[in-house]
């Protein structure tokens, strides 16, 4: 009787720390991103930092209950570029859903057909209001 519960309680807490699990990775992953489009120069494109993030959320494994529907599941938004004073990046992916949170997800509004909706956003003022000049700029000055 003891044995079926503990392995119970141990399913009922193993998804959710694997969701966690996957959360983490998603924010640091956006916050990394932010500090990219902060720095970079003109040279590096749009769709090679959503490159890099993709190759940073392979952290995640493609397996359940960590995530689901592969590298294009994953839906990257960029907002600013370099020399704004703040910018956003948004990640979401989705996790396969279990009986018995799946039905609570479903009852919440937080999955969709593909499964558990996970997003995480991180906006950054990256550049004070008291400073002036570019990133660039900046090098420069301490080139000399």
């Amino acid at each position: 009787m003891l044995l079926p519960t503990l392995l119970l309680i141990l399913a009922l807490l193993l998804e959710p720390i694997c969701v966690l699990y996957t959360r983490s990775v998603m924010e640091s992953t956006a916050a990394e991103i932010c500090r990219v489009l902060a720095t970079r120069g003109d040279a590096i494109t749009e769709s090679e930092i959503k490159a890099y993030a993709r190759r940073r959320l392979r952290a995640v494994p493609e397996a359940p209950p960590f995530h689901a529907g592969g590298e294009d599941d994953w839906d990257i938004e960029l907002e600013g570029a370099e020399g704004d004073a703040s910018v956003s990046v948004k990640i979401s992916g989705h996790a396969p859903l279990f009986p018995i949170y799946g039905s609570l997800a479903r009852l919440f509004g937080v999955a969709d057909g593909e499964g558990l909706l996970i997003s995480v956003e991180v906006a950054e003022t990256v550049r004070p209001s008291w400073l002036e000049g570019s990133y660039a700029d900046w090098i420069q000055m301490w080139e000399h």
